[in-house]
């Protein structure tokens, strides 16, 4: 999680690819229009894991600026962990949304 909003502060679409689950992946990053964002940080409220380990769920909140102006995105993201044993996100159901 922590590794996706770091690529997401830097741009860097092919990490975010590449962590991203085959059945949910998009087929390309598009970081146009969003050259005035500054992130400010994050925080990570709530995590669990399945019983299996095989699923997990991620709360966070990802402060950030456009134009001067505080946002803010509070985001609970699902998680799989393919059979290569490293996880993916799999969706995110942003609150307010």
């Amino acid at each position: 999680m922590r590794s996706r909003y770091s690529a997401y502060v830097l741009q860097q679409g092919p990490y975010l690819l590449e962590t991203w689950a085959q059945q949910t992946r998009p087929a390309e990053m598009d970081f146009a229009g969003e050259g005035d964002i500054k992130w400010l940080g994050l925080e990570v409220k709530h995590t669990s894991i399945s019983m299996e380990g095989e699923s997990g769920v991620v709360e966070f909140v990802a402060r950030y600026k456009v134009g001067g102006r505080a946002h803010r995105m509070h985001e609970t993201s699902r998680f799989v962990r393919e059979a290569d044993g490293r996880w993916y996100y799999l969706d995110g159901e942003v609150d307010g949304a």
